[in-house]
């Protein structure tokens, strides 16, 4: 009963091929209990694969997908509240 429901908001299950997307920046974290890491970096690469050669040198993608795995963050991130400062500043 709820499958057909659950399916059409599921990202991965909704990628097209041949659809131009704009640029992404995933990220997700080791540590992180509800959202594995692998599944930001199964979606980047989903995204990746399905938009379609733009410029026709068989290489590149104007739109870029990047993907960022916090190697010390769960689900809420760093524990650390400069953190971002931090990675801002380098």
């Amino acid at each position: 009963k709820y499958h057909q429901y659950m399916m059409e908001y599921s990202p991965t299950n909704n990628v097209q091929n041949g659809k131009v997307y704009p640029s992404c920046w995933m990220t997700g974290g080791l540590r992180d209990p509800r959202v594995p890491f692998w599944e930001p970096a199964k979606f980047t690469a989903m995204l990746r694969h399905a938009c379609p050669d733009q410029k026709g040198d068989g290489d590149s993608n104007n739109n870029p997908m990047c993907l960022k795995i916090d190697m010390s963050a769960g689900h809420f991130s760093a524990s650390d509240r400069y953190k971002y400062l931090k990675e801002l500043s380098c």
